[in-house]
């Protein structure tokens, strides 16, 4: 997607981003002289990103906070960095694959405003030992009596898969967030049955969870991304069943491209 001279000639890049690729994306992008503008959901995702001359942080959903949709938000960001005279060579998505909402808005927004925007795309691993699951109504036929499941799908996912395994003994790893608790409370999981931690330690605390409640399946989202890697060798590690929650497709008109790929094609700022 081609820009305006104006896009063209900024030194400044807007990236939305979380905790996977998104600190390796922005350090790489600074060492690149860009300066950033960086968007993410909340304040424990901004913890993972290092300080930086360079970088301007925004926490919160993108137009959450003044009561607008997504597009929206998207629109009034630009229509910011326009109006102030210093726009945005690139945004780039690099959201969750599963953040299907202000993925749409970017690639709606953005076409419309002919501003250049790249997706960063995630790999698709292979599904050896793992089952494929179209949507979580899918548990239903996969899951039997007294299992032992782990979901590691988000708070936000957990009382729709609770309601879809009825026969199954519940267990969550979610990240230490009070909201995520109390979603996790409603949705009838015991609290010895729920360990709220940051992702890290190589997935450590995750494999000894699994071994102490004597998991027997795990549920995660075919992320493409360090979760779901981590997911795959400790299910791999204790015999464990896996099970994935389909990938949604990437937006339509929008280039998608591994991270090395990104990084090459939006180049230093000097050749912006």
């Amino acid at each position: 997607m081609q820009g305006s001279p104006e896009h063209q000639r900024s030194d400044r890049l807007w990236l939305i981003a979380g905790t996977g690729e998104g600190p390796v994306l922005a350090e790489a992008l600074l060492a690149r002289a860009w300066r950033l503008r960086l968007s993410v959901v909340g304040e424990a995702a901004a913890r993972a990103y290092r300080p930086d001359p360079g970088l301007q942080l925004a926490v919160g959903a993108i137009g959450e906070g003044e009561g607008l949709t997504p597009q929206q938000g998207v629109e009034r960001e630009l229509a910011a960095a326009d109006r102030a005279g210093d726009p945005f060579a690139w945004v780039v998505d690099a959201s969750h694959p599963f953040a299907t909402g202000i993925s749409a808005a970017l690639a709606a927004v953005c076409g419309r405003r002919r501003q250049p925007l790249l997706r960063l795309g995630r790999p698709v691993d292979p599904l050896e030992q793992a089952v494929l699951l179209d949507d979580l109504g899918h548990l239903e036929g996969c899951t039997t009596r007294g299992e032992r499941l782990l979901l590691a799908i988000g708070a936000r996912h957990l009382p729709l898969a609770v309601r879809h395994s009825p026969g199954a003994v519940h267990h969550a790893r979610l990240l230490p967030d009070a909201a995520a608790l109390r979603i996790a409370m409603a949705a009838g999981l015991a609290p010895g049955r729920v360990a709220c931690l940051r992702p890290g330690g190589e997935g450590r605390i995750e494999a000894a969870l699994c071994r102490r409640w004597r998991i027997d399946a795990v549920l995660c989202r075919q992320s493409g991304g360090a979760t779901e890697a981590l997911w795959r060798r400790i299910c791999r590690d204790q015999s464990l069943e896996l099970r994935l929650l389909r990938r949604p497709p990437e937006p339509a008109g929008v280039r998608v491209l591994p991270l090395a790929e990104l990084l090459a094609h939006v180049g230093s700022s000097e050749r912006a």
